[in-house]
């Protein structure tokens, strides 16, 4: 079970991070801001959780669930207000669940178990 919650987990990560790049940089750049300040704020903090995740900290899988929620709102958040990116902002949301449910199930597959 962890195994496997551990690659969802990796998945809705990674799938963000692939998105991202090709979401405002090549598929539907931002027309108001320059495409390089998007990929700024929204990118460079993946990049915060990236070697824990990648060395399975448990402490790390609870705290990038954090931003995993901020990843969410900002796909709903598009997927509400612009037309033309909605399919872009549902598979980030969709990738932004399976971080989450992923690295829920992950810790809860690996929590220390009670001595007594």
């Amino acid at each position: 079970m962890a195994t496997l919650s551990y690659s969802l987990l990796l998945g809705g990560y990674f799938g963000i991070m692939l998105l991202l790049p090709l979401w405002y940089g090549w598929l539907a750049p931002p027309q108001l801001i320059a495409p390089q300040l998007a990929l700024a704020l929204l990118g460079l903090p993946l990049f915060a959780p990236l070697r824990g995740l990648l060395h399975a900290r448990r402490y790390t899988v609870k705290w990038s669930l954090f931003l995993s929620l901020l990843y969410l709102s900002h796909g709903c958040m598009e997927a509400w207000s612009n037309p033309t990116a909605r399919g872009l902002a549902l598979a980030e949301v969709a990738l932004a669940l399976g971080w989450f449910v992923g690295g829920i199930s992950y810790v809860r597959a690996t929590r220390p178990t009670a001595t007594a």
